[in-house]
């Protein structure tokens, strides 16, 4: 779970994720495969229902994970012919899939005869398991950049801007148009910009902040 951990660990409002589900996959995921596999699927609802609760989404409580990840990405604002809400779909696919097999071999799911709680980690292959975890890590890392890039756009789109505050924008703005030099004063392209027009600086960041946000998307 290291790309999933390296994720996190840009984004601190995760943090919980790893002292809890992640460890815990990683510690059963060898030994009580079943046990991983829960903690997998608490750890997909779990994204889910934050970012529907962020976004105002009451979900039922019944909610299945096909239907809370579902959810998850409609609230997020992208259309439905939109490839992304395609793409979610899919992911809500996994999502179920994953919490019909936890149900399947899951220790605590449902009750099971002592022969089968023997044998559930039996039902799946080891390359199977693997592919599980590792879909449902790379699901985690895809949601919570999602996540993270929309409430970039938003903020940016939202709040007044300080100059002294978009210093990487400021920066590869200069790098692009350089300075400009008037006697003996000289100013940045960026200083220019925002002191000039406030709104095409404003609309030139937002672009800055479009293009941060399909990057996280992209890795």
């Amino acid at each position: 779970m290291e790309k999933l951990k390296s994720t996190i660990s840009q984004y601190s409002k995760w943090t919980p994720l790893v002292d809890v589900y992640v460890s815990r996959i990683e510690a059963y995921k060898d030994e009580d495969y079943s046990q991983a596999l829960e903690n997998a699927k608490a750890l997909i609802e779990s994204i889910g229902k934050e970012i529907c609760s962020s976004k105002g989404q009451v979900l039922d409580e019944d909610s299945t994970v096909n239907g809370i990840m579902k959810n998850a990405f409609r609230v997020m604002g992208y259309p439905a012919k939109h490839h992304t809400f395609q793409i979610s779909a899919s992911l809500a696919t996994i999502g179920q899939n994953v919490g019909e097999l936890r149900n399947t071999i899951g220790s605590t799911a449902h009750g099971k005869t002592l022969d089968q709680i023997k044998q559930r980690n039996n039902v799946i292959d080891d390359l199977t398991k693997c592919f599980l975890l590792d879909s449902i890590e790379i699901v985690a890392c895809f949601m919570i950049k999602l996540y993270e890039g929309e409430n970039l756009q938003e903020q940016s789109f939202s709040k007044v801007l300080k100059y002294e505050e978009c210093d990487k924008f400021n920066e590869e703005w200069d790098l692009l148009y350089g300075e400009f030099e008037m006697g003996d004063y000289s100013f940045t392209s960026s200083e220019i910009l925002f002191n000039n027009d406030p709104n095409a600086y404003k609309t030139e960041y937002n672009a800055h902040i479009e293009q941060l946000k399909e990057n996280i998307q992209s890795e």
